[in-house]
Protein backbone atom coordinates (compact mmCIF):
# COMPACT_ATOMS: atom_id res chain seq x y z
CA UNK A 1 0.00 0.00 0.00
CA UNK A 2 1.55 2.99 -1.02
CA UNK A 3 1.03 6.65 1.24
CA UNK A 4 1.57 9.99 1.53
CA UNK A 5 4.77 10.58 3.16
CA UNK A 6 4.23 12.41 6.39
CA UNK A 7 5.55 12.49 10.10
CA UNK A 8 2.99 9.17 10.66
CA UNK A 9 4.18 7.82 7.79
CA UNK A 10 7.97 8.15 8.46
CA UNK A 11 7.23 6.73 11.83
CA UNK A 12 5.51 3.53 10.99
CA UNK A 13 8.73 2.98 8.01
CA UNK A 14 11.52 3.60 10.69
CA UNK A 15 9.37 0.99 13.17
CA UNK A 16 9.01 -1.67 10.68
CA UNK A 17 12.89 -0.85 9.43
CA UNK A 18 14.61 -1.33 12.78
CA UNK A 19 12.46 -4.21 13.57
CA UNK A 20 13.20 -6.33 10.67
CA UNK A 21 12.07 -9.83 10.03
CA UNK A 22 10.53 -9.45 13.66
CA UNK A 23 8.48 -6.68 12.47
CA UNK A 24 4.62 -7.37 13.80
CA UNK A 25 1.84 -5.25 12.34
CA UNK A 26 0.55 -4.82 15.91
CA UNK A 27 3.94 -2.54 16.52
CA UNK A 28 2.23 0.08 14.22
CA UNK A 29 -1.49 -0.78 14.49
CA UNK A 30 -2.37 2.69 16.91
CA UNK A 31 -0.69 4.62 13.75
CA UNK A 32 -2.33 3.58 11.14
CA UNK A 33 -5.85 2.93 12.47
CA UNK A 34 -8.74 4.23 10.64
CA UNK A 35 -10.36 5.74 13.65
CA UNK A 36 -7.29 7.79 14.05
CA UNK A 37 -6.95 8.87 10.13
CA UNK A 38 -10.48 9.98 10.49
CA UNK A 39 -9.97 12.01 13.61
CA UNK A 40 -6.94 13.58 11.28
CA UNK A 41 -8.90 14.65 8.83
CA UNK A 42 -11.71 15.97 10.46
CA UNK A 43 -8.78 18.18 12.68
CA UNK A 44 -7.45 19.13 9.15
CA UNK A 45 -4.05 17.37 10.41
CA UNK A 46 -2.30 16.14 7.84
CA UNK A 47 0.26 14.28 10.10
CA UNK A 48 -2.50 13.52 12.38
CA UNK A 49 -2.51 9.87 10.30
CA UNK A 50 -1.88 7.73 7.67
CA UNK A 51 -3.17 8.40 4.04
CA UNK A 52 -3.25 5.78 1.03
CA UNK A 53 -2.84 7.27 -2.08
CA UNK A 54 -2.72 5.38 -5.06
CA UNK A 55 0.32 4.85 -7.82
CA UNK A 56 -0.90 7.86 -9.33
CA UNK A 57 0.79 10.09 -6.51
CA UNK A 58 4.19 9.66 -7.26
CA UNK A 59 3.06 11.31 -10.90
CA UNK A 60 1.78 14.52 -9.65
CA UNK A 61 4.71 16.97 -10.37
CA UNK A 62 2.22 20.42 -9.62
CA UNK A 63 -0.38 21.89 -7.83
CA UNK A 64 -2.62 24.13 -10.51
CA UNK A 65 -5.00 26.36 -9.40
CA UNK A 66 -8.85 25.83 -10.77
CA UNK A 67 -8.05 28.28 -13.69
CA UNK A 68 -4.77 27.17 -14.14
CA UNK A 69 -6.16 23.26 -14.92
CA UNK A 70 -9.14 24.15 -17.41
CA UNK A 71 -6.82 26.22 -19.27
CA UNK A 72 -4.50 23.58 -19.34
CA UNK A 73 -7.51 21.68 -20.45
CA UNK A 74 -8.91 23.54 -22.90
CA UNK A 75 -5.52 24.03 -24.71
CA UNK A 76 -4.52 20.83 -24.88
CA UNK A 77 -8.27 19.69 -26.24
CA UNK A 78 -7.70 22.43 -28.96
CA UNK A 79 -4.47 21.29 -29.83
CA UNK A 80 -5.95 17.52 -30.16
CA UNK A 81 -8.96 18.70 -32.38
CA UNK A 82 -6.40 21.14 -34.63
CA UNK A 83 -4.09 17.95 -34.71
CA UNK A 84 -5.05 14.77 -34.49
CA UNK A 85 -8.58 15.95 -36.04
CA UNK A 86 -7.17 18.32 -38.40
CA UNK A 87 -8.95 16.88 -41.47
CA UNK A 88 -12.23 17.14 -39.80
CA UNK A 89 -11.88 21.02 -39.49
CA UNK A 90 -12.62 23.76 -41.91
CA UNK A 91 -8.87 24.77 -43.41
CA UNK A 92 -8.49 27.27 -45.71
CA UNK A 93 -11.95 27.88 -46.80
CA UNK A 94 -12.91 24.81 -47.00
CA UNK A 95 -16.04 23.66 -46.16
CA UNK A 96 -16.10 21.06 -42.45
CA UNK A 97 -17.08 18.19 -43.02
CA UNK A 98 -18.72 18.13 -39.76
Amino acid sequence: CRVFRNKVASEVEEIESKAGDDFDFGMVVQLVNGKRGREAEVMNDADGGIWSAGQVVGLIDSIPTCQELMDEMMTEAEETVCVRLRSLVSMGGARSRL
